[in-house]
């Protein structure tokens, strides 16, 4: 199994009463491999602030991701700047309990694992989701090449065929 790009495992349990309030930040070389995971040219920013409360037997993540990426225009293929700002919220419960049944919930818990949640796997999962899959440059509108209307494509030239006609 290979190492993840971005790990900040802490222990959760025990959990101070009060809770943990914890900010990650990405080196250089966990932003170049979140950038090839991501398909990004660049990750210039990746910071993630939590928050991690109890909650019922285990314990309850909320926090957001802040990061500076550079994605490419689907339409022009110019490289362009995108701030993103994610919100987080995740429960955790211990393999071992019951989790609830709650049919207003679409996500259950994930599980918790020797007592730790990794904070840099899920700023890395929420960036992740954050992404556009098919990113535009501001600006940026795709228009249709005009050589390609009309009669002049192979669909076109194939239109007298369905006319009962003979094509050129």
């Amino acid at each position: 199994m290979s190492e993840p790009e971005f790990s900040r495992p802490v222990r959760v349990e025990p959990l101070p009463r009060s809770g943990l309030e914890e900010t990650i930040e990405a080196t250089e070389a966990e932003r170049k491999a979140l950038a090839k995971l991501n398909n990004l040219v660049d990750v210039a920013r990746l910071t993630a602030r939590f928050r991690i409360a109890r909650w019922r037997q285990g314990v309850k993540v909320e926090g957001e991701v802040l990061a500076q990426v550079t994605q490419t225009c689907v339409v022009s293929l110019e490289p362009f700047e995108v701030e993103i700002e994610e919100p987080i919220e995740v429960r955790f419960l211990p393999s071992d309990a019951k989790a609830p049944d709650r049919e207003d919930e679409t996500d259950g818990p994930d599980p918790l694992i020797d007592g730790k949640v990794d904070l840099g796997a899920l700023a890395s999962e929420f960036l992740t989701l954050a992404l556009d899959p098919y990113p535009r440059k501001p600006g940026v509108a795709f228009e249709a090449p005009a050589d390609v209307a009309g009669d002049d494509t192979p669909f076109g030239r194939l239109k007298p065929l369905s006319d009962g006609e003979e094509p050129d």
